[in-house]
């Protein structure tokens, strides 16, 4: 079983509506800045508390800013019972190799951690204060 999925697999299984959770495990502040649509945040501390949440889920991807992160997340989320059923992988390259959309939540244009503005929706380099890894 592959650990990790392509963004362009990704792109495809979402382009098709399938039943894929993408959960993105990095602070809320970096969420808001952009991620993958549909998405959901659950940074990585939190994501022991909030498994059970995953229970009914078919096919899970992990994902963080480079795909290093991700991949504990991947093996956390395998080795929980609630999810022992699903299809977990780790998005290769994280979002830094994404190169589809990003929405953003709390800003119309995303913004880094000096409020400049990120061109095309871009996610921060990692350098910044709140970023979890």
């Amino acid at each position: 079983m592959s650990d990790e999925i392509t963004p362009e697999k990704l792109a495809g299984l979402l382009d098709e509506e399938e039943p894929v959770r993408v959960v993105d495990i990095r602070s809320p502040a970096a969420f808001e800045r952009g991620h993958i649509p549909d998405s959901e945040n659950v940074p990585f501390g939190e994501l022991p508390q909030r498994i059970e949440q995953f229970a009914d889920a078919e096919h899970i991807v992990t994902v963080c800013p480079h795909g290093k992160a991700s991949l504990q997340a991947l093996q956390l989320l395998r080795s929980a019972e609630p999810v022992d059923d699903a299809h977990v992988e780790s998005l290769n390259g994280g979002l830094e190799a994404w190169d589809g959309p990003l929405d953003a939540t709390e800003h119309e244009t995303p913004t880094d951690r000096t409020g400049d503005a990120l061109a095309d929706g871009a996610v921060p380099s990692g350098n910044e204060t709140d970023a979890p890894f």
